[in-house]
């Protein structure tokens, strides 16, 4: 598997790679990366329904949409993406436990007590503080997600629409061997996006 980890923070940049790794190499990777001040919309989300636009366009946040579906989510360099692309003859190609499992695997030998819950969401206590989405095409898939440790909140809550649905009281940071628990109430989560497996 070919691991990358390159330095661009310019979400614009790094959305197109992402996309070109999945669509031109044969070769399964995994890959570490940045976006400073952005949002990523989902592959079939209106954009407008999601985004507060004035906000937005005062704090020069820049937006992009992904190829993956999903919801909405705000990046800043107080969040870590990553991605696993990977070409597969199986039928049943959808599998976020596959792709997160690495990942909890390196948290929990931090300390950290990191789950997998409900769908496609890591969190600690009950709080979530990642989100998964994944993108099948052919035989190949892309899962990519988001790990929050120190986003600036105020700016997630304020570029993105709340869907009530969606509000969480407390969320946690990834900040120490235990991690922090910091309580926003209420506040968006900042994660809905994707993960992947280093096994074949």
């Amino acid at each position: 598997m070919l691991c990358i980890h390159h330095h661009s923070t310019d979400p614009y940049f790094n959305i197109a790679t992402d996309e070109y790794i999945f669509k031109h190499l044969d070769e399964d990777c995994f890959m570490l990366w940045q976006n400073d001040n952005a949002i990523i919309v989902g592959k079939h989300q209106n954009t407008l329904a999601e985004i507060n636009l004035d906000y937005v366009k005062e704090k020069d946040i820049k937006v992009v949409r992904r190829l993956s579906g999903g919801g909405a989510v705000y990046h800043d360099l107080g969040n870590l993406n990553f991605t696993f692309t990977r070409t597969s003859d199986k039928e049943d190609m959808v599998d976020f436990r596959r792709y997160t499992k690495p990942v909890l695997e390196v948290l929990q030998g931090l300390g950290i007590d990191a789950k997998f819950e409900g769908r496609n969401d890591l969190t600690i206590e009950g709080k979530k503080f990642s989100g998964n989405a994944e993108h099948v095409f052919k035989n190949k898939v892309m899962h990519h997600g988001t790990l929050l440790f120190s986003s600036e909140m105020k700016d997630v809550s304020g570029a993105l629409k709340v869907n009530p649905l969606k509000i969480q009281r407390a969320w946690y940071k990834i900040g120490s061997k235990k991690g922090d628990k910091h309580k926003q109430s209420p506040q968006r989560t900042a994660f809905a996006g994707s993960v992947y497996s280093t096994s074949s």
